[in-house]
Protein backbone atom coordinates (compact mmCIF):
# COMPACT_ATOMS: atom_id res chain seq x y z
CA UNK A 1 0.00 0.00 0.00
CA UNK A 2 1.44 3.52 -1.05
CA UNK A 3 0.93 6.06 1.76
CA UNK A 4 2.13 9.20 0.77
CA UNK A 5 1.97 12.72 2.04
CA UNK A 6 1.68 16.22 -0.20
CA UNK A 7 1.31 14.34 -2.78
CA UNK A 8 0.80 16.35 -6.40
CA UNK A 9 -2.19 14.91 -8.06
CA UNK A 10 -1.12 16.12 -11.88
CA UNK A 11 -1.32 12.89 -13.15
CA UNK A 12 -4.00 11.70 -11.44
CA UNK A 13 -6.90 13.94 -13.32
CA UNK A 14 -7.10 14.60 -16.86
CA UNK A 15 -7.50 18.04 -17.21
CA UNK A 16 -3.86 18.42 -16.36
CA UNK A 17 -4.68 20.81 -12.93
CA UNK A 18 -1.50 20.75 -10.83
CA UNK A 19 -3.12 20.74 -7.47
CA UNK A 20 -1.64 18.75 -4.90
CA UNK A 21 -3.22 16.66 -1.26
CA UNK A 22 -2.53 16.65 2.38
CA UNK A 23 -2.26 12.67 1.46
CA UNK A 24 -1.98 10.00 -0.83
CA UNK A 25 -3.77 6.60 -0.42
CA UNK A 26 -3.41 3.08 -3.17
CA UNK A 27 -4.23 0.09 -1.54
CA UNK A 28 -3.66 -2.95 -3.69
CA UNK A 29 -6.31 -5.30 -2.05
CA UNK A 30 -9.78 -5.42 -0.55
CA UNK A 31 -7.89 -6.47 3.17
CA UNK A 32 -5.23 -3.45 2.59
CA UNK A 33 -8.50 -1.47 2.38
CA UNK A 34 -10.41 -2.71 5.07
CA UNK A 35 -7.38 -2.72 7.57
CA UNK A 36 -6.49 1.34 6.53
CA UNK A 37 -10.83 2.36 7.01
CA UNK A 38 -10.74 0.72 10.89
CA UNK A 39 -7.38 2.22 12.12
CA UNK A 40 -7.54 5.63 10.72
CA UNK A 41 -11.70 6.40 11.43
CA UNK A 42 -11.83 9.29 8.70
CA UNK A 43 -15.47 9.20 9.70
CA UNK A 44 -14.64 9.93 13.10
CA UNK A 45 -11.89 12.10 12.56
CA UNK A 46 -14.23 14.57 10.57
CA UNK A 47 -11.39 14.23 7.50
CA UNK A 48 -11.65 15.43 4.13
CA UNK A 49 -11.70 12.63 1.97
CA UNK A 50 -12.05 12.08 -2.24
CA UNK A 51 -12.16 8.53 -3.75
CA UNK A 52 -10.73 8.98 -7.13
CA UNK A 53 -10.60 6.65 -9.93
CA UNK A 54 -8.97 7.36 -12.80
CA UNK A 55 -9.53 11.30 -12.69
CA UNK A 56 -10.95 11.70 -15.74
CA UNK A 57 -14.33 12.98 -14.45
CA UNK A 58 -12.66 15.37 -12.10
CA UNK A 59 -11.95 18.96 -11.90
CA UNK A 60 -10.09 20.28 -9.08
CA UNK A 61 -10.09 23.91 -7.88
CA UNK A 62 -7.12 23.76 -5.68
CA UNK A 63 -5.33 22.23 -3.19
CA UNK A 64 -7.20 19.10 -1.58
CA UNK A 65 -6.96 19.23 2.16
CA UNK A 66 -7.43 15.86 2.89
CA UNK A 67 -6.78 11.97 1.85
CA UNK A 68 -7.26 11.07 -1.43
CA UNK A 69 -8.01 7.05 -1.53
CA UNK A 70 -6.95 5.49 -4.97
CA UNK A 71 -8.16 1.60 -5.78
CA UNK A 72 -5.11 -0.40 -7.27
CA UNK A 73 -7.38 -3.51 -7.24
CA UNK A 74 -6.89 -5.30 -10.53
CA UNK A 75 -8.15 -8.78 -12.41
CA UNK A 76 -10.83 -10.04 -14.14
CA UNK A 77 -12.50 -13.15 -13.05
CA UNK A 78 -14.77 -15.29 -14.70
CA UNK A 79 -17.37 -16.09 -11.88
CA UNK A 80 -20.17 -16.98 -14.68
CA UNK A 81 -19.76 -21.09 -13.28
CA UNK A 82 -19.05 -20.17 -9.31
CA UNK A 83 -22.87 -18.42 -10.30
CA UNK A 84 -24.34 -21.11 -11.39
CA UNK A 85 -24.93 -19.48 -14.59
CA UNK A 86 -26.04 -21.45 -18.04
CA UNK A 87 -26.72 -20.42 -21.39
CA UNK A 88 -26.06 -17.31 -23.21
CA UNK A 89 -23.82 -14.89 -20.40
CA UNK A 90 -20.61 -14.54 -19.06
CA UNK A 91 -20.39 -12.97 -15.19
CA UNK A 92 -16.81 -11.13 -14.50
CA UNK A 93 -15.93 -9.93 -11.41
CA UNK A 94 -13.52 -7.11 -12.32
CA UNK A 95 -11.62 -4.87 -9.64
CA UNK A 96 -12.36 -1.18 -9.13
CA UNK A 97 -8.45 0.12 -10.48
CA UNK A 98 -8.62 -2.04 -14.24
CA UNK A 99 -8.18 0.60 -16.28
CA UNK A 100 -12.08 0.61 -18.42
CA UNK A 101 -11.37 0.43 -22.02
CA UNK A 102 -9.00 -2.60 -21.02
CA UNK A 103 -11.78 -4.57 -19.53
CA UNK A 104 -13.95 -3.40 -22.40
CA UNK A 105 -10.88 -4.65 -24.83
CA UNK A 106 -10.90 -8.28 -22.88
CA UNK A 107 -14.66 -8.55 -23.37
CA UNK A 108 -14.22 -8.11 -26.99
CA UNK A 109 -10.76 -10.14 -27.38
CA UNK A 110 -12.99 -13.14 -25.43
CA UNK A 111 -16.05 -12.70 -27.96
CA UNK A 112 -18.01 -11.41 -24.93
CA UNK A 113 -20.46 -8.69 -26.42
CA UNK A 114 -22.43 -5.84 -24.51
CA UNK A 115 -19.08 -2.97 -23.47
CA UNK A 116 -17.95 -2.46 -26.58
CA UNK A 117 -20.02 0.64 -27.26
CA UNK A 118 -18.22 2.03 -24.43
CA UNK A 119 -15.26 1.47 -25.78
CA UNK A 120 -11.82 4.32 -25.18
CA UNK A 121 -14.30 5.86 -22.16
CA UNK A 122 -11.28 7.08 -19.94
CA UNK A 123 -11.26 6.03 -16.32
CA UNK A 124 -11.42 2.85 -14.43
CA UNK A 125 -14.14 0.23 -13.50
CA UNK A 126 -15.19 1.78 -10.12
CA UNK A 127 -16.31 4.67 -11.52
CA UNK A 128 -18.48 2.84 -13.90
CA UNK A 129 -20.59 2.00 -11.58
CA UNK A 130 -20.59 5.34 -9.36
CA UNK A 131 -20.97 7.71 -12.91
CA UNK A 132 -23.15 5.39 -14.49
CA UNK A 133 -21.06 5.56 -17.97
CA UNK A 134 -22.58 5.50 -20.98
CA UNK A 135 -22.05 5.89 -25.25
CA UNK A 136 -24.05 5.22 -28.23
CA UNK A 137 -27.06 4.33 -26.00
CA UNK A 138 -25.48 1.92 -23.81
CA UNK A 139 -24.94 2.79 -20.34
CA UNK A 140 -22.95 0.55 -17.43
CA UNK A 141 -26.43 0.12 -15.53
CA UNK A 142 -27.53 -2.40 -18.33
CA UNK A 143 -24.15 -4.74 -17.81
CA UNK A 144 -23.99 -4.31 -13.84
CA UNK A 145 -25.39 -7.22 -11.61
CA UNK A 146 -23.48 -6.68 -8.22
CA UNK A 147 -21.01 -4.02 -6.93
CA UNK A 148 -19.40 -4.73 -4.11
CA UNK A 149 -17.62 -1.87 -1.75
CA UNK A 150 -15.66 -1.27 1.95
CA UNK A 151 -17.81 1.04 3.96
CA UNK A 152 -15.90 4.00 5.48
CA UNK A 153 -17.05 4.38 8.73
CA UNK A 154 -16.84 0.80 9.75
CA UNK A 155 -14.29 -0.97 7.39
CA UNK A 156 -17.22 -3.59 6.75
CA UNK A 157 -17.58 -5.74 3.65
CA UNK A 158 -21.42 -4.73 1.17
CA UNK A 159 -22.74 -5.60 -1.34
CA UNK A 160 -25.39 -4.23 -3.78
CA UNK A 161 -27.41 -5.68 -6.55
CA UNK A 162 -27.51 -3.62 -9.58
CA UNK A 163 -31.66 -2.40 -8.41
CA UNK A 164 -30.06 -1.05 -4.94
CA UNK A 165 -27.74 1.31 -6.76
CA UNK A 166 -30.70 3.34 -8.30
CA UNK A 167 -29.28 3.59 -11.46
CA UNK A 168 -30.09 6.69 -13.94
CA UNK A 169 -28.50 9.13 -16.98
CA UNK A 170 -25.10 9.28 -15.12
CA UNK A 171 -26.51 8.55 -11.74
CA UNK A 172 -26.28 6.38 -8.73
CA UNK A 173 -26.44 6.08 -5.30
CA UNK A 174 -22.94 6.76 -4.79
CA UNK A 175 -22.98 9.90 -6.37
CA UNK A 176 -26.42 11.01 -4.12
CA UNK A 177 -27.11 9.89 -0.44
CA UNK A 178 -24.57 7.37 -0.57
CA UNK A 179 -21.70 9.87 -1.51
CA UNK A 180 -18.45 9.30 0.55
CA UNK A 181 -20.02 6.37 2.56
CA UNK A 182 -18.43 3.07 0.54
CA UNK A 183 -15.23 2.43 -1.47
CA UNK A 184 -15.93 0.08 -4.30
CA UNK A 185 -14.02 -2.54 -4.26
CA UNK A 186 -14.92 -5.07 -7.58
CA UNK A 187 -18.21 -4.40 -10.01
CA UNK A 188 -19.56 -7.53 -11.37
CA UNK A 189 -20.82 -7.20 -15.27
CA UNK A 190 -22.97 -9.65 -17.39
CA UNK A 191 -22.21 -9.80 -20.72
CA UNK A 192 -23.53 -11.90 -23.83
CA UNK A 193 -21.83 -15.07 -25.60
CA UNK A 194 -23.98 -14.12 -28.52
CA UNK A 195 -23.33 -10.46 -30.42
CA UNK A 196 -26.35 -8.63 -30.54
CA UNK A 197 -25.23 -5.02 -32.24
CA UNK A 198 -27.01 -1.47 -30.52
CA UNK A 199 -26.47 1.07 -33.27
CA UNK A 200 -29.49 3.15 -33.60
CA UNK A 201 -27.29 6.10 -31.48
CA UNK A 202 -25.32 9.31 -32.94
CA UNK A 203 -23.89 8.41 -36.14
CA UNK A 204 -22.94 4.93 -35.41
CA UNK A 205 -24.17 3.21 -38.18
CA UNK A 206 -24.08 5.45 -41.32
CA UNK A 207 -20.01 5.08 -40.36
CA UNK A 208 -20.14 0.91 -40.24
CA UNK A 209 -22.31 0.71 -43.36
CA UNK A 210 -21.61 3.66 -45.71
CA UNK A 211 -17.78 5.30 -44.81
CA UNK A 212 -16.83 1.27 -43.25
CA UNK A 213 -19.10 -0.22 -46.08
CA UNK A 214 -19.56 -3.57 -43.82
CA UNK A 215 -22.04 -6.16 -43.97
CA UNK A 216 -24.55 -6.29 -41.22
CA UNK A 217 -24.49 -9.71 -41.28
CA UNK A 218 -20.95 -10.34 -40.53
CA UNK A 219 -20.81 -7.35 -38.04
CA UNK A 220 -18.91 -8.38 -34.94
CA UNK A 221 -18.44 -6.70 -31.11
CA UNK A 222 -14.70 -5.86 -32.71
CA UNK A 223 -16.11 -3.75 -35.69
CA UNK A 224 -18.52 -1.58 -33.51
CA UNK A 225 -15.45 -1.32 -31.10
CA UNK A 226 -13.11 0.06 -33.68
CA UNK A 227 -15.82 1.79 -35.01
CA UNK A 228 -16.29 3.70 -32.27
CA UNK A 229 -12.50 4.41 -30.92
CA UNK A 230 -11.99 5.67 -34.22
CA UNK A 231 -15.47 8.11 -33.90
CA UNK A 232 -14.51 9.30 -30.59
CA UNK A 233 -10.59 10.02 -31.79
CA UNK A 234 -12.08 12.31 -34.50
CA UNK A 235 -14.02 14.46 -31.61
CA UNK A 236 -12.18 14.11 -28.33
CA UNK A 237 -8.83 15.26 -27.79
CA UNK A 238 -6.55 13.51 -25.92
CA UNK A 239 -5.95 14.79 -22.97
CA UNK A 240 -1.69 13.62 -23.11
CA UNK A 241 -1.98 16.49 -25.58
CA UNK A 242 -4.78 18.91 -24.30
CA UNK A 243 -6.25 18.44 -21.07
CA UNK A 244 -10.08 17.55 -20.79
CA UNK A 245 -12.36 15.99 -18.86
CA UNK A 246 -14.11 14.38 -21.80
CA UNK A 247 -17.88 15.44 -22.09
CA UNK A 248 -18.07 18.25 -19.18
CA UNK A 249 -21.90 18.64 -19.60
CA UNK A 250 -25.04 16.44 -19.08
CA UNK A 251 -27.35 16.30 -21.43
CA UNK A 252 -30.32 17.72 -19.85
CA UNK A 253 -33.82 15.91 -20.10
CA UNK A 254 -36.73 17.80 -20.47
CA UNK A 255 -40.48 17.53 -20.35
CA UNK A 256 -41.83 16.79 -23.81
CA UNK A 257 -43.69 20.01 -23.64
CA UNK A 258 -40.32 22.02 -22.99
CA UNK A 259 -39.21 20.24 -25.75
CA UNK A 260 -42.19 20.71 -28.27
CA UNK A 261 -41.51 24.57 -27.29
CA UNK A 262 -38.11 24.80 -28.75
CA UNK A 263 -38.56 22.23 -31.55
CA UNK A 264 -41.08 25.47 -32.72
CA UNK A 265 -37.75 27.24 -32.84
CA UNK A 266 -35.06 25.02 -33.96
CA UNK A 267 -36.64 22.58 -36.47
CA UNK A 268 -33.69 21.35 -36.75
CA UNK A 269 -32.69 20.43 -33.21
CA UNK A 270 -31.20 17.07 -32.53
CA UNK A 271 -33.38 14.96 -30.09
CA UNK A 272 -33.75 11.83 -28.04
CA UNK A 273 -36.79 10.14 -27.05
CA UNK A 274 -36.50 9.03 -23.49
CA UNK A 275 -40.17 8.13 -22.43
CA UNK A 276 -43.66 9.34 -23.47
CA UNK A 277 -43.14 12.43 -20.99
CA UNK A 278 -39.60 13.41 -21.56
CA UNK A 279 -36.99 14.23 -24.17
CA UNK A 280 -32.96 14.31 -24.04
CA UNK A 281 -31.44 17.56 -25.95
CA UNK A 282 -27.77 17.45 -26.70
CA UNK A 283 -25.92 20.03 -24.69
CA UNK A 284 -23.25 19.95 -27.39
CA UNK A 285 -25.84 21.62 -29.26
CA UNK A 286 -27.39 23.74 -27.72
CA UNK A 287 -23.62 25.43 -26.67
CA UNK A 288 -22.63 25.13 -30.26
CA UNK A 289 -25.89 27.29 -30.93
CA UNK A 290 -24.56 30.20 -28.06
CA UNK A 291 -21.22 30.37 -30.26
CA UNK A 292 -19.11 28.38 -28.15
CA UNK A 293 -17.96 25.87 -30.08
CA UNK A 294 -13.79 26.78 -30.55
CA UNK A 295 -14.03 29.90 -28.19
CA UNK A 296 -11.83 30.60 -25.22
CA UNK A 297 -11.89 32.44 -21.99
CA UNK A 298 -8.74 33.30 -20.58
CA UNK A 299 -6.48 29.37 -21.00
CA UNK A 300 -9.64 27.88 -20.67
CA UNK A 301 -11.55 26.60 -23.82
CA UNK A 302 -14.15 24.89 -25.31
CA UNK A 303 -12.86 22.26 -28.19
CA UNK A 304 -13.34 23.18 -31.50
CA UNK A 305 -14.53 19.21 -32.53
CA UNK A 306 -17.24 19.15 -29.69
CA UNK A 307 -18.84 21.88 -28.12
CA UNK A 308 -19.48 19.54 -24.97
CA UNK A 309 -15.71 19.30 -24.19
CA UNK A 310 -13.89 21.90 -21.98
CA UNK A 311 -10.39 22.11 -22.58
CA UNK A 312 -7.17 23.30 -20.69
CA UNK A 313 -4.98 24.61 -23.18
CA UNK A 314 -2.38 25.90 -21.24
CA UNK A 315 -1.57 26.51 -17.65
CA UNK A 316 -5.12 26.83 -16.88
CA UNK A 317 -6.26 26.48 -13.09
CA UNK A 318 -9.27 24.76 -11.66
CA UNK A 319 -11.41 28.46 -11.65
CA UNK A 320 -10.44 29.25 -15.37
CA UNK A 321 -12.36 25.91 -16.60
CA UNK A 322 -15.30 26.74 -13.88
CA UNK A 323 -15.75 30.32 -14.65
CA UNK A 324 -15.97 29.37 -18.35
CA UNK A 325 -18.06 26.47 -17.75
CA UNK A 326 -20.77 29.05 -15.37
CA UNK A 327 -20.53 31.27 -18.81
CA UNK A 328 -21.62 28.50 -20.59
CA UNK A 329 -24.36 28.03 -18.44
CA UNK A 330 -25.55 31.05 -18.46
CA UNK A 331 -26.14 31.96 -21.84
CA UNK A 332 -27.56 28.13 -23.01
CA UNK A 333 -30.25 29.30 -20.01
CA UNK A 334 -30.58 32.75 -21.03
CA UNK A 335 -31.41 31.24 -25.02
CA UNK A 336 -33.00 28.13 -24.16
CA UNK A 337 -34.44 27.95 -20.64
CA UNK A 338 -32.70 25.00 -19.81
CA UNK A 339 -29.90 25.11 -17.22
CA UNK A 340 -27.59 22.13 -17.85
CA UNK A 341 -25.54 20.28 -15.43
CA UNK A 342 -21.65 19.55 -15.59
CA UNK A 343 -21.23 15.89 -15.16
CA UNK A 344 -17.64 15.87 -14.15
CA UNK A 345 -16.92 16.06 -10.02
CA UNK A 346 -15.65 19.88 -9.26
CA UNK A 347 -13.51 19.12 -5.82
Amino acid sequence: MKDIRNYRLLKHNTFGIDAACSRFIEFATESELMLLLRRERFAENGERLLILGGGSNLLLTGDFDGTVLHSAIMGIEDITAFEGEAGDSVLLRVGSGVVWDDFVAYCVKNGWSGAENLSLIPGEVGASAVQNIGAYGVEAKDLIERVEAVEIATGERVAFERDDCRYAYRQSRFKQDWKNRFVITYVTYRLARTFVPRLDYGNLRDYLFGQKQLEQAALTARDVRDAIIDIRRTKLPDPAELGNGGSFFMNPVVPRAKYEELAARYPNMPHYDVDAERVKIPAGWMIEQCGWKGRRLGPAGVYDKQALVLVNLGGARGEDIVALCEAIRHDVSERFGIEIQPEVNVV
